[in-house]
C-alpha cells in the first residue's frame, strides 16, 4: 500500500477543452479542494431514487452486488462530467479503487461452496480479484492512466486521495477516478462513491 505523503500542488498543463468540457460544463460540477486539486466530479450509490432497488448487472460479473456497484457509481461519475464515452486516447484518467473488506458476497459463496463439496464456476477466480471490475470501468470509458486498487488500514477515503494526488502529482495520470465501495452484511448492495480528480488552476 503507499503510504500517505502529501503531494504540493503545481500548476496545470491542461485547459477543459484538453479534458473534453467546456468551461461552462466544467463549472457546473468542478469544485476546488485546498491543495490545488479539483473535483471534478461526484456520484454516490444510493441517491435519490435508488431505495430498494439494485445496480444493473454487469456481463461476465456473477452472484456478488460487489462489480455491479462499482460500474455503476462510476457510470454516473463519468456522466456528470462526460455524457457519453468513451473519452478520448490520451485521457491519462486513472482508477484508484479502495475497499477494505472487497467481495465480500463473492468470497462468501466460494467459501459456502467448497465447503459443501461443490465446483466454483470460473468466473469466480476472475472476479475474485477488485482490479477485474476496475479494468472493465477502464475498459468502458477508455481510461489509459494506471489502475490502483487499495485495501486501506485507516481512513479510506484520506488513503485513497493520497494515492491519487501521488499520481497526478508524479505526472502517471493528468486525472483519477477513486472509487470508495463496501458491501453491507446484510444483503443489500451496500454502499459507494466515486469522485473524479483532476488538477488546475484558479481562473
Amino acid at each position: 500500500m503507499t503510504a500517505s505523503v502529501p503531494s504540493p500542488p503545481r500548476s496545470c498543463t491542461s485547459g477543459p477543452g484538453e479534458t473534453g468540457t467546456t468551461p461552462a460544463e466544467g463549472a457546473a460540477t468542478a469544485r476546488w479542494r485546498n491543495d490545488g486539486v479539483v473535483v471534478l466530479a461526484e456520484a454516490r450509490w444510493p441517491e435519490a431514487g435508488d431505495e430498494g432497488a439494485g445496480p444493473a448487472g454487469v456481463a461476465g460479473f456473477v452472484h456478488s452486488p460487489f462489480a455491479p456497484l462499482v460500474a455503476a457509481v462510476a457510470e454516473r461519475c463519468l456522466a456528470r462530467r462526460y455524457g457519453t464515452g468513451p473519452l478520448p486516447p490520451g485521457n491519462r484518467t486513472a482508477v484508484v479503487l479502495v475497499s477494505a473488506g472487497g467481495d465480500t458476497a463473492g468470497a462468501a459463496h466460494v467459501r459456502a461452496t467448497v465447503a459443501a463439496g461443490g465446483r466454483i464456476g470460473p468466473l469466480f477466480f476472475f472476479q475474485s480479484v477488485p482490479n477485474s471490475v476496475a479494468g472493465h470501468v477502464a475498459a468502458r470509458w477508455g481510461l489509459d492512466g494506471p489502475v490502483v486498487c487499495l485495501s486501506p488500514a485507516g481512513d479510506p477515503r484520506a488513503e485513497g486521495q493520497a494515492e491519487a494526488d501521488l499520481l497526478l502529482y508524479d505526472g502517471d495520470a493528468a486525472q483519477a477516478l477513486l472509487i470508495l465501495i463496501e458491501l453491507a452484511p446484510d444483503g443489500t448492495p451496500g454502499e459507494a462513491t466515486a469522485v473524479l480528480l483532476g488538477e488546475g488552476t484558479r481562473q
